[in-house]
């Protein structure tokens, strides 16, 4: 293999895993805090692709529909969860994913009703249009290294603030016993509600930057959530370094799947994610039961 072309394929699998990595990481932290199975999670990524969208349409710029956009992700999280998931804590697994399912069914018809069912396309910011030459006739878009570089930015601030602030040590020790964190004094309810909207905003600001690589469509984030579920378990859930490790691994797969063996590219990562339970049940980073 062309080693210029390989290194292409390994930067194209690193910049997708790192997208699956803000989307799972709020993913498995609903689940490993807030035991809740959020089957709606990918919608967020749609809501933050029509968002970008939408916005970039009226500024010009995707940036600007960013910083607007991202507020609205959040506040949309923080009121679902308000409105119906802090009714699910109590509630066994089943209850969960049909409550999430029927979410998924709504925020889809709204998708429908204000943005219709075509097919649209985001512009890249102007100022990234370009492309690194790395031989005569191979080049590496220069937005794809900013998503990835954007990405890694979000994963340092987000591994910073988990374990080095009060906040991540609450959280970290929600996720291991939460009754614990609620008879020490803390709002765990509050906590709840904080989690659920920053994995909204994650999943949001995820579907925004991907927007240029890919299209805007419908049931754009049902797609996407069938493999952060894979990504959660080879990773563990709940852990938030184990979804890192995940999906890069799930990204190599599929960008590797798809060059060599097209038909075959879902395959590669799905069989990844049977051969991490058959070594380690728990996943890479989950604790034993």
């Amino acid at each position: 293999m062309d080693p210029t072309f390989a290194l292409i394929q390994i930067l194209n699998g690193i910049q997708y895993g790192l997208l699956l990595f803000l989307i799972a990481s709020g993913l498995t932290l609903a689940f490993g805090v807030l035991r809740v199975i959020n089957l709606a999670h990918g919608s967020f990524y749609m809501v933050g692709a029509y968002l970008a969208f939408w916005l970039t349409q009226r500024t010009g710029e995707l940036w600007l529909a960013i910083v607007l956009g991202l507020p609205l992700a959040l506040a949309l999280g923080f009121a679902i969860e308000r409105v119906m998931i802090r009714f699910l804590y109590e509630r066994d697994h089943l209850q969960q994913v049909l409550l999430t399912y029927g979410l998924i069914l709504i925020l889809n018809e709204l998708q429908s009703i204000v943005f219709g069912n075509e097919v649209h396309g985001v512009p890249a910011p102007k100022a990234l249009d370009f492309s690194f030459r790395l031989t005569d006739t191979l080049s590496y878009p220069a937005y794809r290294v900013a998503v990835s570089i954007a990405c890694l930015a979000v994963a340092a601030t987000m591994y910073g603030v988990i374990q080095h602030t009060r906040l991540g040590m609450v959280i970290r020790a929600g996720s291991v016993n939460r009754e614990m964190v609620e008879i020490l004094g803390f709002d765990v309810r509050r906590l709840s509600a904080l989690v659920f909207a920053a994995g909204a905003g994650l999943a949001a600001f995820a579907g925004m930057i991907a927007a240029p690589l890919s299209s805007v469509y419908p049931g754009l984030g049902d797609q996407v959530l069938i493999v952060c579920f894979v990504v959660v378990v080879i990773g563990g859930i709940g852990s938030i370094k184990g979804a890192f490790v995940a999906a890069l691994l799930v990204g190599l797969a599929d960008t590797f799947g798809k060059t060599f063996a097209p038909g075959l590219a879902s395959v590669a990562v799905y069989a990844l994610m049977v051969a991490t339970l058959l070594w380690r049940p728990q996943g890479l980073f989950g604790r034993n039961a």
